[in-house]
């Protein structure tokens, strides 16, 4: 349906008090919701989280809105003394979102209303709402980070080489000599210098503008999140 499609790349404000329940702890924990979409969630909790593992938990909205499921610690860092995470849903099903969705009905129709009229403006802009659903895209923190890379156009069936300069779990911005048209596929390989074999991956050009003469840089959406490449490629950062 036209407005499920509305909701689903929409990163929620909330900066909500609310409490979770880890799967191998005995009692809820207090924390602080600072935004959530049907991806992921970020929020400051006051317990040490492991990065880059999967973690089962209920998350209690409210006293009438709860749910449980899966996810995997993304990133961690400290917030004016706070730790705070970034969390992706990896199990999370259609109920659950609706849900989230009427939790946002009930205490959060100013943002509903703001987002669907945003979103009917922008669906005129045509570019502008491609650039606000590439940041809602990014649940993942962006971090800056050099590496060699080839890619292949099979489309074009043309090969080149680059180089990252930032990267998260479901996005890519580089730069190379060759210029690649948007909405095509292109695979990568990423030279990750831990001594295993260059990382692999697929997605589309979303975003293609020379930078310098024979220069450009663009942004490459992956089919997939790549957690545990992000990961292995985050170690050596």
């Amino acid at each position: 349906m036209e407005q499920n499609e509305r909701r689903h790349f929409v990163r929620w404000k909330l900066n909500w008090q609310s409490r979770v329940k880890l799967e191998d702890e005995p009692d809820c924990l207090e924390c602080r919701l600072k935004d959530i979409s049907y991806k992921g969630v970020q929020m400051s909790l006051g317990k040490k989280l492991p990065r880059d593992i999967f973690v089962s938990l209920t998350i209690e909205l409210s006293a009438e809105f709860s749910f449980t499921l899966e996810a995997w610690v993304a990133w961690h860092k400290v917030v004016h003394g706070v730790d705070t995470y970034g969390l992706y849903f990896t199990k999370f099903c259609d109920s659950d979102k609706e849900k989230i969705y009427q939790f946002l009905r009930r205490y959060f129709p100013q943002e509903i209303n703001r987002h669907w009229w945003k979103g009917l403006e922008e669906e005129k802009g045509g570019e502008h709402m491609m650039h606000a659903e590439n940041e809602d895209r990014r649940i993942f923190a962006r971090f800056p980070m050099e590496l060699p890379l080839r890619f292949l156009d099979p489309d074009m069936n043309k090969e080149g080489y680059g180089q990252s300069q930032d990267i998260s779990a479901k996005g890519i911005g580089m730069v190379t000599h060759d210029e690649l048209s948007p909405n095509s596929t292109v695979e990568l390989w990423l030279n990750i210098p831990d001594r295993g074999e260059p990382l692999y991956t697929r997605g589309e050009v979303v975003w293609s503008q020379r930078s310098e003469p024979n220069k450009y840089r663009c942004g490459i959406n992956l089919d997939k999140a790549d957690l545990m490449g992000m990961s292995r490629a985050l170690r050596v950062a």
